[in-house]
């Protein structure tokens, strides 16, 4: 069975920086098209970032461009999300998922058949 657990979320301040850390269980991360989505209270869950099976394709939402970096570890079968620049915007709950569809441009959640619980990032201003 496919686990997803995500770390490293906490409170930082407006312009720091936080990386987010999933770790992959039950499979190898590199069978999956991976991403980070969040969701704020009140908000649809929304797509940040995400890399395709291969490692070599990355894609991100608008408001992240240049501020986000997704990467992957396939040594320690990891995926990563560094956050720099934060913005209070930022503030949500960040979920790491797995998607067995190769598309990147399927960025709905829908599309992603594995869910880790989250963890909660708050940039205060």
């Amino acid at each position: 069975q496919v686990q997803l657990v995500e770390s490293g979320g906490g409170l930082v301040q407006a312009g720091g920086s936080l990386r987010l850390y999933c770790t992959v269980s039950g499979g190898t991360v590199s069978s999956f098209r991976m991403a980070w989505f969040r969701q704020a209270p009140g908000n649809v869950r929304e797509f940040v970032a995400g890399v395709t099976s291969s490692g070599l394709g990355t894609s991100y939402e608008d408001s992240v461009k240049g501020r986000f970096t997704i990467s992957r570890d396939d040594a320690k079968n990891a995926v990563y999300l560094q956050m720099n620049s934060l913005e209070p915007a930022d503030t949500a709950v960040y979920y790491c998922a797995a998607s067995l569809n190769p598309y990147p441009t399927r960025t709905h959640p829908a599309n992603f058949n594995y869910w880790g619980h989250g963890t909660q990032v708050t940039v205060s201003s």
